[in-house]
């Protein structure tokens, strides 16, 4: 199987995928990949899917709507946090002693869920279609 260089040069895509980040570029292409990579996993999806369309919540509330314990959240939370999906937040709050801690998506995570997962799983009719494997080609016969 041969490799169609002409779309590549057509296309203006660079040899080397480190060259398509800008000059100055906030991230390097391995802290791009390490975002993908941490979305992979279905339990930080989840969290990362509920954190952008719920808003900010507590750890308490993440455990309850997801049905999850405390350690196994806080180990896929901090994942999200160390590649900059999520921010950890701390605030007080009026009537309650000490810092009550919140997460929250970052832009990051809202663009790599939006235009990515979410939008792989959006555009699934259309893929279908195209991987119909009960499909002829060439039409009827």
């Amino acid at each position: 199987m041969s490799i169609d260089r002409t779309s590549r040069a057509e296309n203006d895509f660079p040899e080397d995928p480190e060259e398509l980040l800008p000059a100055d570029s906030v991230l390097s292409l391995d802290e791009y990949l390490a975002m993908h990579a941490a979305v992979g996993h279905r339990t930080r999806y989840e969290v990362l899917y509920r954190l952008v369309h719920g808003g900010d919540m507590s750890p308490t509330e993440l455990e309850a709507a997801m049905q999850i314990d405390d350690s196994t959240l806080h180990y896929h939370l901090n994942e999200l946090v160390d590649v900059g999906l999520v921010e950890k937040r701390q605030r007080t709050e009026r009537g309650r002693d000490g810092l009550y801690t919140y997460y929250r998506a970052t832009v990051f995570g809202e663009v790599i869920l939006s235009d990515g997962v979410d939008e792989l799983i959006r555009g699934e009719r259309e893929f279908e279609a195209m991987y119909d494997s009960s499909a002829e080609p060439g039409g009827d016969d």
